[in-house]
């Protein structure tokens, strides 16, 4: 089983600059929120992408079971966290 801090890690090394947020109930299905200025410019697969990247290792051998992501840059963060 994995923590979220670990999955966090994982986000964070891979995306130096992200602010991550990582929820999970059961230690397989993770709520993951990344905001970082690495996605600029990128259509959202594409940021999905960076993401499952840097968690690959962990899915590959069944430790994250689920991954819900949501990612932002930091300013459609800041326009969706105002409204």
């Amino acid at each position: 089983m994995i923590s979220p801090s670990q999955v966090e890690a994982m986000i964070q090394a891979a995306l130096p600059d992200a602010q991550v947020n990582v929820q999970s109930q059961d230690g397989e299905h993770f709520d993951v929120t990344v905001v970082s200025s690495q996605f600029a410019n990128k259509g959202l697969v594409q940021q999905h992408q960076l993401v499952y990247r840097a968690v690959q290792q962990a899915m590959s051998s069944e430790a994250i079971h689920a991954l819900a992501l949501k990612t932002y840059t930091p300013e459609s963060w800041q326009t969706t966290s105002q409204s």
